[in-house]
């Protein structure tokens, strides 16, 4: 239960029992609806660009937000933000970009928000601090929740369980 590693003692073996009797897949499910309709980047893009204007309108536009169907595996993330510098003439411009795991395509819009807020988060907050954690509870009050519902997950699958939720067609 790597995902659950940092949780108290007690949590983790209501998980592991939950996990024994092959319930945990039901009780994500029975918690949270279908999954959201967000398959394309330009989708992405437009979900992020909209939570960045209501809740950093000051910070530096973004360049690039993608799906990217390698991050989980690469880079051991579900989501990353990157700022890359180029010289453009006499000038030294910085592009921002936010990538999301693939996973996040087949998912309950919950848990998306819950990674975009913290690639977001990131734009004004680099280290995970106090700051960080309390700008991303301001644009997501059930922050921590989403993140913990989202490990459970994360651990039924790692323990072999399939799926739960696929697009809507």
């Amino acid at each position: 239960m790597k995902y659950l590693a940092a949780y108290p003692a007690a949590l983790r073996a209501q998980v592991e029992k939950l996990v024994a009797e092959g319930r945990l897949g039901d009780w994500l499910q029975k918690r949270y609806g279908a999954p959201h309709d967000i398959r394309t980047d330009r989708a992405l893009y437009d979900y992020v660009s909209d939570l960045k204007s209501e809740f950093l309108r000051n910070a530096e536009p973004l360049s690039k937000v993608v799906f990217d169907n390698k991050l989980h595996v690469i880079r051991n993330a579900l989501g990353t933000h990157t700022t890359v510098s180029r010289v453009q003439g006499g000038k030294l411009k910085a592009k921002r970009e936010i990538r999301v795991a693939s996973l996040f395509k087949e998912v309950p819009i919950e848990w998306l928000r819950m990674i975009v807020v913290h690639e977001l988060a990131h734009m004004k907050e680099r280290e995970h601090d106090k700051a960080f954690y309390k700008l991303c509870m301001h644009m997501e009050p059930d922050y921590h929740q989403h993140e913990f519902d989202l490990r459970l997950y994360l651990t039924h699958l790692d323990g072999g369980g399939e799926r739960l939720w696929t697009p809507s067609v």
